[in-house]
């Protein structure tokens, strides 16, 4: 899923490079550009899944494009997930596992 998301950004600044540029737009290109790559590495995970989120929020509510909608949202479930097992994130601070368990009354 981290994977996927940094796709998408960096195939969206890459399409967008040479189009207009306006003050508000080339900040927000420069968020998802170095957001990205950070989501490459596995680096700052939770951080940068916020950062997306507000920022891919921030075009869809200039443009209404559906590819920042979907790139939010996916920032969102990133931000949720966490980075995964091969990230720069585990091997600093380790993988957190959550295990629900069924508590079954015996009768």
């Amino acid at each position: 899923m981290r994977l996927t998301l940094a796709g998408a950004l960096l195939q969206q600044v890459t399409q967008h490079w040479s189009a207009h540029w306006l003050s508000f737009s080339a900040a927000l290109f420069c968020i998802e550009l170095g957001c990205g790559g950070f989501l490459l590495l596995g680096l700052w995970t939770p951080i940068v899944a916020g950062l997306i989120t507000l920022a891919e929020a921030a075009f869809f509510a200039s443009t209404y494009a559906c590819p920042h909608l979907l790139a939010a949202s996916l920032g969102l479930i990133v931000l949720m997930l966490g980075p995964g097992v091969w990230s720069i994130d585990s091997r600093l601070f380790g993988r957190r596992r959550i295990h629900i368990e069924v508590l079954r009354h015996s009768s």
